[in-house]
């Protein structure tokens, strides 16, 4: 009994851990007019195994008396030359300044190195930059938060197929909001047909689930066969629960359609009596 009902248990586990995949802040999909445009910062593209990061952990530019650090869509990680200013509470503290957030900045104010919070991995948004003409690139937004809530980075990702240029400029804007960009082959959409050329993930998570289950047959004859020495139909993992299989599909339809059948006479008598 207890092997019999381990088939659905398999099966419920497969369907509930198979959403919950490895959803990165990097990647994003856009509609446009039957086409769906795919960016993915993260994934490994020629000459650049880790897609838009900066391998380094940060990138840098300077503007002025100002110092930027950022990373996208991933926390900051110094392993060199780490930032050296007061003000780090909500990003690592003075002892790890830096290392709990994805964008830092640093102003000269009064002769003093201030840091500034700008944005965290998890309130990062992602959008194209043009929606008219989405292969142009994405746009990486992060928000400071509730520490510095008029704080913000804005960093373009312009598609530049054969090399990476950047960041060069830092621009502000408003109080707090600043803005950087980068070129680079990530920044580049992969184009596909909306009308169905790709794989929906209803059907993507189909072909998971016979996948697994044809796996588990698989291994549990080659198992039962070798192992077991059993032989016949029988080398079939639970065949017996299998062979009742067809019966329970029809009793399941008969129930449904003698309820079915019983809820229209029902109606009619009603009916009836009402005339």
């Amino acid at each position: 009994m207890a092997e019999t009902l381990w088939i659905p248990k398999f099966l419920l586990i497969a369907l509930v851990l198979i959403p919950f995949r490895v959803n990165s802040q990097c990647e994003f999909r856009f509609n446009r007019r039957n086409k769906v445009f795919e960016f993915n910062l993260a994934s490994s593209v020629k000459n650049h195994p880790h897609g838009a990061l900066s391998e380094d952990g940060f990138y840098r530019v300077e503007a002025n008396s100002t110092v930027l650090w950022f990373q996208l869509c991933d926390m900051l990680i110094f392993n060199h030359d780490p930032p050296r200013c007061v003000g780090c509470q909500d990003c690592g503290g003075p002892s790890h300044c830096g290392t709990s957030c994805s964008a830092l900045l640093s102003e000269n104010v009064r002769g003093y190195d201030v840091c500034t919070s700008l944005g965290h991995a998890s309130s990062s948004k992602v959008d194209v930059i043009d929606k008219e003409d989405p292969g142009k690139g994405i746009i990486v937004k992060m928000l400071a938060g509730s520490s510095n809530p008029n704080c913000s980075l804005s960093v373009s990702v312009i598609c530049q197929k054969n090399k990476v240029d950047g960041p060069l400029t830092l621009t502000k804007s408003g109080t707090c909001d600043y803005a950087t960009e980068l070129r680079h082959p990530s920044g580049c959409a992969v184009a596909i047909s909306g009308h169905g050329s790709g794989w929906g993930w209803f059907s993507t998570l189909l072909i998971i689930i016979l996948c697994l289950f044809g796996a588990y047959l698989l291994g549990g004859s080659l198992y039962r066969y070798f192992s077991l020495g059993i032989r016949g139909i029988e080398v079939i993992p639970n065949s017996d629960f299998w062979v009742t299989v067809p019966h329970r599909i029809q009793s399941c339809f008969g129930s449904l359609f003698q309820r079915f059948r019983g809820s229209s006479h029902g109606q009619q008598a009603s009916y009836s009596r009402v005339n």
